[in-house]
């Protein structure tokens, strides 16, 4: 009986991949490979090691393979013959050491899919990132903390959909977008938790018949521990999420002071200037001085959301699809790294940020501002409910603005004349002296609880903020330097085992 010349879709493939997969698929993971280079020659360092430890590789081939992987890992990624019409990293990979190692390079396969090495690669490379990105994140806060403390006597107009809400501090202001960005360092640092793991020497789904050391393969590179269930290992991506999540989280703040900044920086506001650095001119308007900075921020932050949607999209496919994890590895290191470049541009705008004292404090004594506390004052004063106090204030500043007149110029005559309009009676106002009430600078005096906005309290805030930043800086460097020892220690152990 004469067999079939294809058997069907089983075994690998015999013909060249189509050109336009490696168009649109191979290519895509080939713009990645300079991304998990030096983790790709850490995860193999680690695997020959276990695998000698436990006898399943002989010395020699060990030996061969090892001191290719050093040559290899010593060469920049550009310089290495990667290429699409092999496939992916990995594949290219293959064809290079077989070609200087013939077949002891396969011994590399022993008891790992192609996918645990790009995995381990991926962490290896996140990691470093997190920590960049956390450090980055605390000099913005330092930053942030150093204007705060400069400007907690700087009363200006705070505001809620871009009109005047009440007396308050570019200080108490600057700190809003410090305590997320402490968040947003705590999440990081859990997130690094989850990515410090090692998925090295899971085998393929079901764990593999070798005696792999799934410990020293996480030891050997600086893991806390391994990911215990073998299949989990392999194709997890909830922690991918979490990390996308917190870099969109970095950008969405900083785009919200960006948003702010922008607005105040124009003519019509004038509340703050940016540095000329950060700033690029109209080739047409000879007057115009665009806060470019700023629109990097905002339009990075909107590239950012859009990741993470598509990655959302994208994992919500079928368990151990290759598609979970092809775009993740380009999409979630290039991620941080533009959080990482979009946080170090606000550390700089904040901290050359000219903030214009004069201005805010004229806007501010042309508006309402002190509206709430005035409201408040008739309510202690002359026992009513706050509601009533409500309504009449706002028919005193509604004549008040009428006749042209600001918030500070409004009187007891006018709030009794408010009164008999809106309770049928007066309130006994007429003659009081409410300077103190109206004057934004006793207001913000006032604001001594917890968080508030008198400058003794943002000054203490500051503070804690400083130090809560170089916390987190210092822990980052720790986990760092731990990286560093790691990987060190690996090169160091290979280079013995390649002499010996």
């Amino acid at each position: 009986m004469t067999e079939p010349e294809d058997a069907g879709a089983v075994g690998p493939p015999r013909e060249r991949p189509a050109p336009e997969l490696v168009e649109a698929g191979f290519a895509l993971e080939i713009a990645d490979a300079p991304l998990l280079h030096a983790g790709l020659n850490l995860a193999d360092m680690a695997h020959v090691l276990a695998l000698r430890r436990r006898q399943v590789i002989p010395a020699e081939p060990a030996r061969r393979l090892l001191r290719l992987l050093l040559e290899v890992h010593r060469l920049p990624a550009h310089d290495f013959p990667y290429d699409a019409t092999l496939g992916d990293a990995y594949n290219s990979r293959e064809r290079y050491f077989i070609e200087r190692l013939g077949t002891d390079a396969g011994w590399l396969h022993a008891g790992r899919p192609r996918r645990e090495a790009g995995r381990v690669a991926l962490r290896l490379h996140l990691r470093r990132l997190i920590v960049g990105l956390t450090a980055d994140l605390a000099g913005f806060v330092e930053a942030l903390s150093d204007l705060a403390a400069a400007h907690a006597e700087t009363v200006m107009p705070d505001q809620t959909y871009l009109q005047q809400a009440q007396p308050s501090t570019f200080g108490h202001y600057a700190l809003t977008f410090a305590y997320p960005a402490l968040r947003d360092c705590e999440r990081l640092l859990r997130d690094l938790d989850w990515v410090n793991r090692s998925p090295g020497g899971a085998g393929c789904v079901n764990g593999s018949r070798l005696p792999l050391d799934r410990e020293l393969v996480a030891d050997a590179l600086g893991f806390d521990g391994v990911i215990e269930h073998t299949r989990d290992a392999m194709w997890q991506t909830d922690g991918l999420i979490d990390l996308l999540a917190t870099a969109t989280s970095v950008a969405s703040n900083l785009s919200k002071l960006a948003e702010d900044l922008e607005i105040w920086d124009s003519q019509e506001f004038d509340f703050v200037e940016l540095a000329g650095p950060y700033t690029r001119a109209s080739v047409l308007m000879p007057q115009k001085r665009n806060p470019y900075a700023l629109a990097i921020v905002r339009g990075a932050t909107g590239v950012l959301i859009g990741r993470l949607s598509g990655f959302l999209a994208v994992v919500k496919t079928p368990s151990a699809r290759s598609d979970n994890l092809i775009f993740a590895y380009g999409e979630v290191p290039r991620s941080l790294e533009m959080a990482g470049k979009v946080t170090r541009l606000m550390q700089g705008v904040v901290a050359t940020l000219k903030v214009n004292r004069e201005r805010m404090w004229e806007a501010l004594l042309q508006g309402f501002s002190q509206a709430t506390d005035l409201a408040e004052y008739v309510m202690q004063a002359c026992d009513v409910d706050y509601r009533s106090a409500y309504l009449l204030v706002g028919a005193a500043i509604r004549e008040a603005s009428r006749r042209g007149l600001r918030g500070v110029d409004v009187t007891g005559e006018m709030l009794d004349g408010a009164a008999r309009e809106q309770l049928g009676r007066t309130l006994g106002l007429a003659g009081r002296d409410l300077s103190q009430v109206l004057d934004p600078r006793a207001i913000v005096l006032t604001r001594r609880l917890p968080g508030g906005a008198a400058p003794e309290v943002v000054r203490e805030m500051a503070g804690r903020c400083r130090a809560d930043a170089r916390a987190v800086r210092e822990r980052a460097a720790s986990q760092a330097s731990r990286f560093d020892r790691a990987e060190r220690e690996l090169i160091e152990t290979v280079e013995a085992q390649v002499t010996d």
